[in-house]
């Protein structure tokens, strides 16, 4: 008999990492026959095995209102910190209410209890687990100390209460080794490194007739090259690298294609690309408003389609980010069998380079070698078919499903070991 195992978020919905990678977990825990039910403030799993709290979701009016209120800020308000306890008391009864529900054996907590833009609802987690025998694994993302904006705040007793907290009952995943050190030396904790992981064993298919017409969507001629990045329009994706590269090539054909929007970080740096595009000549397509979690033709009668059609359509991949927790579009590229150029973030440089990948590496700036790799995979098919070939087998080999099971039967066994 299989673990009924609930998944905890403040979202899981579309394409963000957390929301894909639970996913997998999902699948492969369902291999193993465990099964799994969700909560979040915001869902798009199935009705019947999911519980829609929406105080949960990180734009909820009520946390955005405690955002505002503690983050670059020292002091914080008496009324605010009654607001906080008040929706962690709420959202535990909901918590409690989920485990009845559905009868739950194990908690996976998806990033709630690691970066803290819910602080009530990491908060409520870590006073049900601390009031429960409930066993529980927290899959950590990304930690508030490696990002800039939660450095300064009025909640350092929450934070060190909940960010991640210490509990006999919890174990803890991170998806690097830079934060399995960080984690053990900040809190005292032990963790088990499992990183993010695709379906390797089972390739994608070719593209199909929906994603057929997604070259005249974003408005590329026959003979353009359609250069990805499929990032968010960020600070640290480095978009001004991909920038400087496509000037560099000095080809007309050559369009970048973004794939994602600026999502809850503001519109100061869309419009910084914007202007750079304008200033050095580059053409520059921002898709994400056609980019969704599912196929759909919209309210406004557009066609809406997944990441994976951009991928499938794509010339050439550009990774030039300045730092990934791990870097999932890597791996997505060399799935979809797309050449990738990328940037050395620290997380690659320990993690991934080690590897040996065959990969056009930039050490924080575009120089005339990687101007020439980029032109050589655009247009030697011989030597990007052994490129690509050749990382897709290591990644089978390091990143693929077996690995993600051997880490799941691990953290579950341990479990029953100490019953």
């Amino acid at each position: 008999m299989g673990e009924r195992i609930g998944f905890i978020s403040t979202r899981f919905a579309g394409t963000d990492g957390v929301s894909l990678e639970s996913a997998k977990w999902a699948e492969v825990l369902w291999q193993d026959h465990h099964i799994s039910y969700w909560y979040a403030g915001q869902l798009d799993r199935d009705a019947g095995v999911s519980m829609c709290i929406p105080e949960a979701y990180f734009n909820h009016p009520e946390n955005q209102y405690i955002n505002d209120m503690v983050w670059g800020r020292t002091t914080r308000h008496p009324q605010v910190t009654r607001r906080i306890h008040s929706l962690t008391e709420y959202l535990k009864g909901t918590i409690y209410d989920f485990v009845k529900q559905f009868d739950i054996t194990l908690l996976i907590i998806q990033n709630a209890l690691t970066i803290p833009m819910h602080i009530p609802l990491g908060l409520a987690i870590t006073e049900f687990l601390a009031e429960t025998p409930m066993p529980a694994i927290a899959h950590h993302h990304d930690f508030y100390w490696e990002r800039s904006r939660f450095q300064v705040n009025s909640v350092p007793d929450f934070l060190d209460m909940a960010f991640p907290p210490r509990d006999l009952n919890l174990q803890h995943v991170v998806i690097n080794q830079a934060a399995r050190e960080e984690l053990a030396l900040r809190k005292g904790l032990s963790s088990l490194l499992i990183p993010n992981i695709l379906d390797f064993d089972n390739p994608p298919g070719p593209p199909d007739e929906f994603s057929a017409d997604i070259r005249d969507a974003i408005g590329l001629a026959p003979e353009d090259k359609l250069i990805l990045q499929p990032t968010r329009v960020v600070p640290r994706k480095g978009i001004e690298h991909s920038l400087t590269l496509i000037k560099r090539l000095d080809d007309p054909r050559c369009k970048l294609v973004i794939s994602h929007g600026s999502g809850d970080e503001g519109d100061d740096y869309p419009k910084q690309i914007k202007e750079l595009a304008r200033y050095e000549g580059v053409d520059v397509r921002f898709f994400g408003n056609n980019i969704g979690d599912r196929r759909r033709i919209d309210s406004k009668g557009r066609k809406i389609y997944i990441l994976q059609d951009l991928y499938l359509h794509a010339d050439l991949v550009l990774y030039p980010s300045i730092y990934e927790g791990f870097g999932n579009a890597f791996l997505e590229a060399i799935y979809y069998r797309v050449p990738i150029i990328v940037n050395r973030y620290p997380v690659w440089v320990r993690d991934i380079e080690p590897r040996g990948f065959k990969v056009p590496m930039m050490n924080g700036f575009v120089n005339q070698q990687i101007v020439e790799e980029a032109r050589r995979l655009l247009e030697d098919q011989e030597y990007r078919h052994q490129m690509i070939e050749h990382n897709y087998e290591l990644a089978r080999r390091y990143y693929g499903y077996p690995v993600l099971r051997y880490g799941l039967q691990t953290l579950i066994n341990n479990i029953k070991n100490r019953m």
